[in-house]
């Protein structure tokens, strides 16, 4: 008879043979035993069995190295049933004759070299999901779907253990491998959740701490190693393993700063931003010039953001990502922060503080694309499941990265979770949206042919916005005050304006134009500036199209464009940081939020370098000291003045003075907070020039207070000035009825704040 085929089986008991009676199938039991198995709780487990007129109960196991294997009642332990094992390695079966209703029960297995061992089994426990979580995710709207996917520590019926749960709708098969089963795919294949794609498995006893992968078996007969695409932690490269991890233990005293945060219109309020990328803000030199850990850094830089009068920190992506020397934009981890600093809890604990000490925390988060590391996201399931299949879709050109399928539910949905899960898990007050520009464009970077259109025969990824209006809509529906900010440096409208608007729902967009305007204005030698004045003036056109921040980034460091400092022209280097002041005074004076990369507020001589640390030293020479003290009374100008930071995005708030001095190179404008006495006067000197006895046309007759001087001693200046301000003459000037004859350092930034009438 063909072995496996009728229903005995000859078997090896290590000395003699003999027949066993079998009820499994050989098309299951291969299926088990070569890693087929798409429906393992079918085959594994305790099942109603009946032959004739009798009834009983029938277990079937796979375990590993197992010598034995038998079935005890958890109720009473003293009711044991042996197995009879059919394969040496660990297929074992058997009928428990006089029992008919199914009970808990654990395996007890000697291996063999004497090793006992008893545990629940992971085949006698049903789904961990419902039939509304597939199908709210196959939908795309499962807001809790983190919660759900992905590795979760749960006690099912008294039993603690792990539920895994990974989407992979076109593999043959998929299993759990890890430090607990010797990552060995046969010993917990998956359930598949049918039409859903889903796969499920609870396994009892894994614990947080231990390490896991998916095996995935591909319709293209190989198997794929995966990361878990909703893990929490991760392993170092390049193992990269998934860490089993619990997100909601650690104990938040932060209440405070959630309840003033959704009281806060930050629109209105003063936002100014330290962007900062962690590895390389501080090194411990001592310590095989290591980085500060999240720890170490709720000290050090709380502290520094305090003193310098910042209201929020932004950080580089922290999302694991698997290159030490990027600067973690490609993320291979959209739910964990990197392990480089520390555990989450560790994360959370920098948050708590910041929180705790009245700072907010933004973390750049990137929807826009992710690597092509074969361990992570990329051809998951063996098919083009996260990206496009088409390279003119799914491929960005520039980056070497591939894009997101927006218009897929479970990719939509996995993504809006990661933005969710990051303000849920973390209590981040904001996510700054990167490349939003080449989500928003089909033809982004794209030469004629090599892109696809929209179905309307547009250039517009229709698919995308909707994404980008959904995520925006739900975090601000969730997560009260928090903050959406989004890097896109084209014109596209409403980016900043509500959903219900026809916007995209951001709160904030980076103000590139301005930013790009004015670093080729200041980068040209000041004899020139004259021709170029309306560098200066022409961002107003269009000021308050969006609520923007106005921003030096990162990006404008590195890659050969000279730190900031070294942008500016001349020699030696304290023209260089009078200029430098000059500039950051007209940035803090201009209407938006504020945003500054970190080394740039105290004048960083060199490139940013990711692998480096900031040239802290700097700071014991007056240029740079002086800068840096510059930006700290900038910032502390900027929330003492009430109604101020209001004028960002209200356009009566600001007024020109004069913006068409071009042939002495002089910009004036007013900006105005809530009474005439918040009514400050801006004049910036924009060549190298002192002008003496200059006036400048006001609306108010009275004293004028000179509140910040770019040129003053403090800063490293020359010192010229108004002594502490100025009359205003009933003189006519820039059409206006009143005007202060001023000063004007060269190279400089004067504000003035009315004080009334005497």
């Amino acid at each position: 008879m063909n072995i496996l085929s009728a229903a005995y089986i000859l078997a090896r008991d290590m000395s003699f043979n003999f027949l066993i009676a079998v009820i499994v199938t050989k098309k299951d039991f291969v299926s088990v035993t070569s890693v087929k198995c798409a429906q393992p709780h079918g085959i594994l487990g305790m099942h109603p069995h009946k032959k004739g007129n009798k009834s009983g109960l029938l277990v079937r196991a796979y375990v590993d190295d197992a010598k034995s294997c038998e079935v005890v009642d958890v109720n009473d332990d003293t009711k044991r049933y042996s197995l009879k094992r059919l394969s040496d390695d660990g297929f074992f079966e058997g009928i428990i004759e006089g029992r008919k209703e199914l009970f808990q029960y654990r395996l007890r297995i000697e291996r063999y070299n004497g090793e006992i061992r008893q545990f629940y089994d992971p085949y006698s426990f049903l789904p961990t999901l419902s039939d509304d979580d597939t199908y709210l995710f196959s939908e795309g709207n499962d807001h809790q779907v983190h919660n759900k996917h992905g590795a979760h520590i749960r006690t099912i019926d008294g039993v603690p253990g792990v539920s895994f749960v990974v989407w992979a709708p076109n593999a043959e098969r998929v299993s759990v491998v890890g430090d607990f089963n010797h990552w060995d795919g046969r010993y917990h294949p998956m359930r598949s959740l049918g039409a859903s794609g889903i796969w499920e498995l609870f396994i009892p006893g894994v614990e947080e701490g231990n390490k896991y992968k998916y095996e995935i078996g591909t319709r293209h007969g190989y198997a794929a190693l995966k990361t878990d695409p909703y893990g929490t932690r991760f392993e170092s490269p390049p193992n990269n393993a998934s860490i089993v991890c619990k997100t909601d233990t650690y104990q938040w005293k932060d209440a405070d700063w959630i309840e003033r945060r959704k009281r806060t219109d930050w629109v209105n309020s003063p936002v100014s931003i330290y962007e900062m990328h962690l590895g390389s803000w501080k090194k411990v030199v001592e310590d095989a010039n290591r980085s500060l850990s999240y720890r170490e850094l709720a000290v050090e830089l709380v502290d520094y953001l305090k003193d310098m009068n910042y209201t929020h920190v932004e950080f580089l992506p922290l999302s694991e990502h698997p290159f030490d020397g990027s600067w973690g934009y490609q993320v291979t981890g959209f739910f964990a922060p990197t392990y480089r600093f520390g555990t989450p809890e560790d994360f959370m604990f920098l948050v708590d503080t910041l929180h705790q000490n009245g700072l907010g925390v933004i973390m750049d988060w990137v929807p826009a694309h992710f690597p092509t590391d074969s361990f992570a996201l990329a051809q998951f399931d063996g098919t083009a499941l996260y990206e496009h299949a088409d390279p003119r879709q799914g491929f960005h050109q520039d980056w070497g990265t591939l894009i997101f399928n927006y218009g897929r539910n479970e990719v939509r949905n996995f993504l809006v979770a990661s933005a969710l899960a990051w303000c849920e898990r973390y209590h981040i007050d904001g996510l700054r949206v990167d490349a939003v520009a080449s989500m928003l464009y089909l033809d982004y970077s794209r030469e004629e042919g090599q892109w696809i259109p929209n179905q309307y025969g547009g250039r517009e990824n229709l698919e995308a916005i909707e994404f980008l209006k959904q995520t925006n809509s739900l975090v601000h529906d969730y997560y009260p005050g928090t903050l959406m900010i989004a890097e896109e440096s084209t014109a596209f409208p409403g980016v900043s304006k509500p959903v219900s608007e026809g916007g995209l729902g951001f709160d904030m967009k980076w103000n590139m134009g301005w930013m790009h305007d004015t670093l080729e204005y200041f980068q040209k030698d000041p004899v020139y500036r004259k021709y170029e004045h309306h560098q200066l003036s022409f961002g107003m056109l269009y000021q308050y199209s969006e609520n923007f921040t106005q921003v030096f980034s990162h990006d404008e460091v590195v890659h050969g464009k000279k730190s900031m400092l070294l942008k500016m022209p001349g020699e030696p280097i304290s023209n260089k940081a009078h200029q430098l002041r000059l500039l950051y005074g007209l940035m803090w004076m201009w209407p938006g939020k504020k945003t500054l990369f970190m080394g740039c507020d105290f004048g960083q001589s060199q490139e940013w370098q990711c692998s480096g640390s900031l040239d802290w030293h700097l700071l014991q020479y007056t240029d740079h000291e002086g800068i840096q003290r510059c930006v700290r009374d900038l910032n502390k100008l900027y929330q003492d003045v009430p109604g101020f930071a209001a004028g960002d995005v209200n356009p009566e708030a600001f007024e020109w003075i004069n913006c068409s001095d071009a042939d002495n190179s002089i910009l004036t404008f007013l900006r105005k907070g809530n009474e005439k006495t918040d009514t400050l006067a801006a004049v910036g000197n924009f060549t190298p020039v002192l002008r003496e006895a200059f006036r400048v046309g006001v609306p108010f007759p009275g004293f004028w207070k000179e509140i910040l001087n770019t040129d003053a001693k403090e800063y490293g200046g020359l010192g010229y000035g108004n002594s502490g301000g100025v009359e205003a003459d009933e003189v006519e000037w820039d059409g206006r009825p009143y005007s202060i004859k001023l000063t004007m350092p060269p190279q400089s930034m004067s504000v003035f704040r009315y004080q009334g009438n005497a």
